[in-house]
């Protein structure tokens, strides 16, 4: 019996379903999953540049100063200005948003988990290897990006 190949669908309808189900566990944080995203990595980057955040993140960078505007105000992020360039700005995690990205990287984990039981390690490696190529065969557009800011 061949496997389900309507991969666009199956792709759709599998993310609507985690995107709700991750917003569901965050939210019981009080914590969006781009918020999460945002804390992850500056657990790894603390003090990351605004705009290296919204690349690594890809999140427009518009939408990137908002999501921080927000993060700011809830007390889980500090912004400092560039002491290299005074324009740019560097964010930096609080102890709240610390001790939040710890709760949250744990949920994150429990996820994982939960999306790769029943799979043996070779079947996740080839999953991996072909959510990862979809970046290369469908590559972020630059110019959409400016469009948007």
């Amino acid at each position: 019996m061949k496997s389900d190949r309507r991969l666009i669908f199956l792709l759709t309808v599998g993310y609507r379903r985690l995107q709700r189900s991750i917003e569901h566990e965050m939210l019981a944080h009080d914590l969006t999953s781009a918020q999460s995203g945002v804390l992850f990595y500056l657990g790894r980057n603390d003090g990351a540049l605004i705009g290296d955040a919204s690349q690594a993140l890809d999140i427009v960078p518009s939408a990137m100063t908002g999501l921080a505007d927000r993060m700011e105000r809830s007390g889980l992020v500090k912004r400092k200005r560039d002491g290299a360039d005074g324009r740019a700005q560097r964010l930096y995690l609080t102890a709240a948003g610390q001790d939040l990205g710890k709760r949250a990287a744990a949920q994150a984990k429990a996820i994982n988990s939960r999306l790769m039981d029943g799979f043996s390690d070779v079947e996740i490696e080839v999953v991996s290897r072909w959510l990862t190529s979809l970046q290369d065969k469908f590559p972020k557009d630059k110019d959409a990006g400016k469009q948007q800011e």
